[in-house]
């Protein structure tokens, strides 16, 4: 004898079997929503860091770079160190005698190798007038760069910063394997001062009056700025396609 409530009974776990399918599907959609928006919320949070570990542009200021523009440059001639091809550059107006100039350069060699293909360092001279030894690092660095070595010779000047003196810059000049009576000519030569004096004419049409002055793909960045600050304008510069 067949059972009268079967039916009813089936009924019942059709609906219910429904029921729960229609909750899994909801709660499938769900959890795919949720996943989508803390997708976007991450990638909000990134954008965010991004901007905050560079510092916030200045307003413009009479007679200095604007940092919202960008600037054009002139390398011709000028060392530089990294990839030739990179997508970006990183000019730097530089003082052998400024301290801060000597603080940020392990820095800027912490970006070039965290960035190897896709950033190089060029270097500008820009000896201040307060600096009474600068004039003839920067001699001395122009000349090495005569023979090949103005990197070798930067980074001794600025790891010895309080020993600099003509002296000291013949000795670096042996050190690095230099022609030193060509270097000695090259250091006393008119083309040397006038390729210094001339980074000096641009960074004051550029309205760049201290150092260390930056600009990384034309954009300017003032001042020792830690590892964060260039990365920041790094990736923006690289997010440009």
């Amino acid at each position: 004898m067949a059972n009268p409530s079967g039916a009813p009974t089936l009924v019942a776990a059709l609906i219910v079997s429904a029921a729960l399918i229609g909750s899994a599907m909801i709660l499938k959609g769900s959890l795919d929503q949720t996943a989508a928006e803390i997708g976007e919320v991450q990638g909000a949070l990134g954008r965010l860091e991004a901007a905050a570990a560079r510092p916030a542009a200045a307003a413009a200021q009479p007679g200095r770079p604007d940092p919202s523009r960008r600037y054009t440059l002139n390398t011709n001639g000028s060392p530089s160190r990294g990839n030739e091809s990179a997508k970006i550059a990183i000019v730097e107006f530089s003082d052998f005698q400024c301290p801060f100039c000597s603080r940020v350069t392990p820095t800027l060699e912490q970006v070039r190798t965290s960035y190897p293909d896709e950033v190089r360092i060029v270097f500008k001279h820009l000896p201040l007038t307060m600096h009474a030894k600068a004039p003839a690092a920067h001699a001395a660095a122009e000349a090495a760069h005569r023979q090949g070595k103005f990197w070798e010779m930067h980074d001794l000047i600025f790891a010895k910063q309080a020993e600099m003196s003509p002296e000291k810059y013949v000795e670096y000049a042996q050190q690095i394997g230099l022609d030193v009576e060509k270097f000695k000519r090259d250091v006393a030569s008119e083309e040397v001062k006038k390729k210094v004096d001339a980074d000096a004419a641009e960074a004051a049409k550029l309205g760049v009056s201290g150092t260390p002055g930056f600009f990384v793909n034309g954009r300017f960045l003032s001042g020792a700025q830690p590892f964060a600050a260039f990365e920041a304008l790094v990736k923006e510069e690289l997010g440009r396609g």
